[in-house]
């Protein structure tokens, strides 16, 4: 029997399972007129809003501009302090800099792999103007907690949702907590569109206006710039995948949700330690992440197995080249570097079948017994 290579996550999956849908709307979009800022945004920003629990939804060409536009949005910029963590996609911390601010890190629970809400207050300066968590992995943060502290202090703060599209906590969804709310819709996300997509949610009809003059130049009136600002733009065909696969998303993370119990159910009492899941929370999966010791003979048996896996990541954001040794709070994060060289991320995408699921596991089961 012919065995297949099992991927870690495939867009292209989903696009197999709505394809008559896509090619309709592709169609439809060359035959419109309009591909930038058309009814397909707009369409969609007032759908996403809904579906999160927001007033308004901007969209912007990718989840890393849409941290810098949230910034800027809320008038943090040089010299201000935002305090974040280093288990993180770089993109986090590259936009809190590239907004002209500057990063502070602290270090993220063991169990959840988030930022440790009780690490906050001895990190705030008299520069910290914004806290930045990051619901990592589909598990969502502390919200609660973190609000109690910004609210304190008399802080911002802008919820990285990149990875956590619907994911709660006590029902409440994220992005709905603070300040501003920042998405990715890159293709492998929980809502994943077909190129670069990101949006910036907020309650606050100031800081939306804000961004929406903020993502093309400035521009209240067409090529008058009222205030600086840049070009990212949301194209209508990825507004209108977006808009194909939103109804769907609560279905996917319960689909997500099964493979997560799958994995957790036939893993136990074996030589890895399994994600866990906070009190009260619901965690959507973007990513299912083991941790073992011998992680580098782990690897080359998946390979030679042709089961997909990745590293998410392979070095903190403080233990990168750019970054090494130039952030506040790099010399204390000893949960931080203690997960990096022991995370595994299994294969984890709606489509998955659940024969391959197996497949993964008896790998798994396997290699352990070696």
């Amino acid at each position: 029997m012919t065995t297949f290579p099992i991927p870690l996550s495939s867009p292209k999956a989903s696009y197999l399972e709505h394809q008559e849908a896509f090619q309709q709307t592709i169609n439809k979009f060359l035959d419109s007129g309009y591909y930038i800022l058309g009814p397909e945004v707009q369409s969609f920003e007032t759908a996403f809003a809904n579906f999160v629990g927001v007033e308004h939804c901007v969209t912007v060409n990718n989840g890393t501009d849409a941290i810098v536009l949230a910034l800027r949005a809320l008038g943090i910029g040089a010299g201000d302090e935002v305090i974040t963590v280093s288990h993180t996609a770089v993109a986090t911390v590259a936009a809190i800099e590239e907004a002209g601010a500057v990063p502070v890190l602290i270090d993220v629970d063991a169990q959840s792999y988030c930022m440790d809400p009780n690490l906050i207050e001895a990190m705030i300066s008299a520069k910290t103007e914004a806290i930045l968590p990051v619901h990592l992995y589909g598990h969502p943060v502390n919200m609660p907690e973190i609000m109690k502290i910004a609210r304190k202090h008399g802080l911002l703060v802008v919820e990285d949702c990149a990875q956590a599209h619907g994911a709660r906590i006590n029902g409440q969804m994220v992005g709905t907590f603070g300040d501003a709310a920042c998405f990715s819709f890159y293709p492998t996300k929980n809502l994943g569109a077909f190129g670069d997509g990101g949006a910036v949610l907020t309650n606050n009809p100031d800081t939306a206006e804000r961004l929406r003059l903020l993502r093309q130049y400035g521009w209240k009136d067409r090529y008058v710039s009222d205030i600086i600002g840049v070009n990212t733009r949301m194209d209508e065909l990825q507004a209108a995948i977006l808009n194909i696969k939103l109804p769907f998303l609560e279905r996917d993370n319960q689909r997500r949700d099964q493979i997560a119990k799958r994995y957790h159910q036939a893993l136990q009492n074996l030589p890895f330690q399994l994600p866990e899941i906070a009190e009260n929370t619901e965690h959507v999966w973007h990513l299912f992440v083991i941790q073992t010791e011998d992680r580098a003979d782990l690897q080359r048996y998946l390979q030679e197995n042709q089961i997909g896996f990745g590293i998410h990541y392979p070095q903190a954001v403080h233990q990168q080249p750019a970054y090494l040794g130039r952030l506040r709070g790099s010399d204390n994060l000893p949960v931080t570097e203690a997960l990096i060289p022991r995370i595994l991320s299994l294969p984890m995408y709606p489509q998955l079948p659940m024969e391959d699921v197996d497949r993964v596991v008896e790998a798994l089961k396997a290699w352990a017994k070696r």
